[in-house]
């Protein structure tokens, strides 16, 4: 099975893809119990001996929102010896930024929302009050020389408002992107999107003059759509995906949704077309594994099974 799955690659793709891993902060905020400190930076210490470059590592949001995640200022600091890996972290506000920083955090990622419904649930302020509050944030984060990344929830769908407009979308992102965010990540967060609507929504947004190359695509595979519609984002140019490593996560405040796109399915894919992702699939099933069993189930991720089916 070494030389399994054959390269057989497609036109106008990407020759590389950066897999921004969100598992470590991403897949383990929505866990019913707290992962242990330990856990959690042995597990990103994992995923990057496993040739991941971007391990997302946690949030800094007030415990009281995450629990999960309330370790933050004792987790950043096990993370120094990671050099030449980005450790983006979440901020929600100001005060976040402050916890940030001061542990030297050198990229920063604020959540907004496309939809008042999601802003409302997620931020408790409509989608012009949330723009407000994250522009001093993004101005001192870049005034500080840190990179910033503005996700972008609900941009397909959404579990109270239906289907959301392409054209109030772009408007949103377009307004993220002008408080001087250096990328954008789309998210399908209750994992809605086809392949035709990633297309209709890159196009929208190449429009408005957002640059594809500062375009990230974060799926969620509630209907088995997100490889499908990776697929359809990188026929357009994206070359940044997110994917959580042996598919964890979902979203706290939108109880539709469903894992995120497993990056070991991701890899799998990738390597059959010849997309070059630097991550070893060998070493990153193994921790998806060694994760599944501390957390006490197994992965959702069918390459994870697979593989570790034939190795077992």
């Amino acid at each position: 099975m070494t030389d399994l799955p054959m390269v057989v690659p497609a036109r106008d793709l990407p020759a590389r893809v950066r897999i921004h891993e969100v598992g470590a902060r991403d897949g383990l905020q929505n866990e019913k119990t707290v992962v242990p400190t330990e856990v959690k930076a042995e597990f990103v210490h994992r995923l990057a001996a496993a040739g991941l470059t971007t391990v997302e590592a946690t949030s800094f949001v007030h415990p009281k929102w995450v629990p999960q995640l309330a370790d933050a200022e004792a987790l950043f600091p096990m993370l120094d010896d990671l050099d030449g890996v980005a450790l983006p972290v979440l901020v929600p506000n100001e005060r976040g930024l402050d916890r940030a920083l001061a542990l030297g955090a050198r990229r920063i990622a604020v959540f907004a929302s496309a939809t008042e419904s999601f802003a409302k649930a997620n931020l408790n302020r409509t989608v012009d009050e949330s723009l407000a509050m994250f522009e001093p944030v993004v101005a001192r984060a870049k005034a500080d020389g840190a990179h910033v990344r503005g996700y972008l929830s609900m941009c397909f769908g959404d579990p109270w408002e239906g289907a959301v407009p392409v054209a109030q979308v772009v408007r949103v992102a377009k307004a993220l992107m002008d408080l001087g965010c250096d990328e954008l990540s789309l998210g399908d967060t209750i994992g809605v999107a086809t392949p035709a609507h990633v297309g209709a929504l890159l196009t929208g947004l190449g429009e408005r003059s957002i640059a594809t190359e500062a375009i990230g695509v974060h799926f969620h595979d509630t209907y088995g759509q997100a490889l499908a519609n990776t697929f359809a984002a990188l026929q357009h140019g994206v070359s940044t995906v997110d994917a959580s490593a042996g598919g964890l996560g979902g979203c706290p405040y939108a109880k539709s949704a469903t894992g995120n796109l497993a990056t070991e399915d991701l890899v799998w894919m990738l390597q059959g077309l010849g997309v070059d992702t630097g991550v070893d699939l060998g070493r990153l099933t193994a921790t998806s594994v060694w994760m599944a069993e501390q957390l006490g189930r197994p992965s959702p991720s069918r390459t994870v099974r697979a593989l570790s089916h034939q190795e077992s």
